[in-house]
């Protein structure tokens, strides 16, 4: 006779650890699915820029030396159409240069870099501006808006036209996108609207590696 402490009794359903381990991998394969669309989009060339990859593939092995820090698009995107004004207070966007390369920089009176950067975006204008391309730097100084014109005048940098945004929206515009992390910010923008370049920081823009990197953004 068994006793009641060796009864069988009915053991509690458990679900076979092969089927527990499915389950993980079919969650996990639904996160991967996510991410990975999420990435693909990330990584995915918008239709219109698609032309502009040709580009940034001849400028990727230019970016060294003096402009290493730039990091050349490897799925061009279009940039966000920025607004500012011009010396006479007039709306700007950057849809008003649809059909010209653009090197946009963000700049302040406050950015110690960007004051020592300013003089060789000048002579880069001078350099290689033309109906194709243009020097596009635009003041953020949120504060007393002769400022900036007046420090413009005195370090003879006049070459350059002058934009402004009071509001510093276009910095927060950019980093919403994750091309602004600091100043200055420039971007390299191809006639399309789309990035061709970021930098984070300065670069000596009279370089031979900066004239050649940019010379090749213009097709060149």
């Amino acid at each position: 006779m068994n006793n009641r402490g060796d009864e069988r009794r009915p053991a509690r359903f458990r679900p076979p650890a092969l089927w527990a381990l499915a389950a993980a991998a079919a969650a996990a394969a639904g996160l991967a699915a996510v991410y990975g669309m999420g990435g693909f989009q990330r990584n995915a060339v918008e239709a219109a820029c698609r032309p502009a990859l040709q580009t940034t593939r001849a400028m990727a092995p230019l970016a060294r030396g003096e402009v290493a820090a730039v990091a050349v698009a490897r799925a061009p995107r279009r940039v966000p159409d920025l607004s500012f004004v011009d010396a006479s207070g007039n709306r700007k966007t950057l849809e008003d240069w649809r059909g010209r390369a653009v090197l946009l920089n963000l700049w302040a009176t406050w950015c110690v870099p960007c004051r020592k950067e300013m003089p060789a975006l000048d002579t880069l204008q001078v350099r290689l501006g033309s109906p194709r391309f243009e020097v596009v730097a635009v003041n953020i100084d949120t504060r007393d808006p002769d400022k900036p014109k007046a420090w413009l005048r005195d370090a003879g940098v006049d070459h350059l036209a002058y934009y402004a945004d009071p509001s510093a929206k276009v910095f927060q515009d950019l980093k919403a996108v994750g091309w602004a992390f600091g100043m200055p910010t420039t971007v390299l923008v191809d006639p399309r609207g789309c990035d061709l370049a970021v930098l984070a920081g300065p670069a000596e823009w009279t370089s031979e590696d900066a004239l050649k990197l940019v010379t090749a953004a213009l097709g060149g």
